[in-house]
């Protein structure tokens, strides 16, 4: 139990340094954006998709993967909510609902496969 809650308090100090360290020094930009706080976004969502692909790939049950596959479903959304600030394009916006959308099916569909129960009930 003690090594749980270390690995837990490790795990969430790390995570804490990490997001500081994005959100108070400034990034190199891929992107070219004239602005640091879009720039220091995407690169905190990068960082959150890198985890969750960790956790994609690593995840001890069926469960845990089908949350980190939500969970990316999710960053997809940001990434083009953050794509549309700056470029000024809408169907970014159209792109994000729509995968919104999708995910949000394909969550119900991957729980009630989990489950055990069928597609039609």
């Amino acid at each position: 139990m003690k090594i749980k809650c270390l690995s837990w308090c490790l795990g969430v100090t790390i995570i804490s340094a990490v997001l500081l360290f994005i959100t108070f020094y400034p990034l190199p930009s891929l992107l070219k954006w004239q602005s640091p706080f879009l720039s220091r976004c995407f690169f905190i969502l990068m960082v959150c998709f890198a985890m969750g692909l960790v956790r994609l790939f690593l995840g001890p049950t069926a469960a845990d993967r089908a949350i980190a596959i939500d969970t990316l479903g999710i960053l997809i959304v940001g990434f083009c909510a953050i794509l549309s600030v700056p470029t000024g394009r809408d169907w970014y916006i159209d792109i994000a609902i729509a995968w919104a959308l999708q995910s949000f099916i394909g969550a119900l569909a991957i729980a009630k496969y989990l489950e055990g129960r069928g597609f039609d009930e």
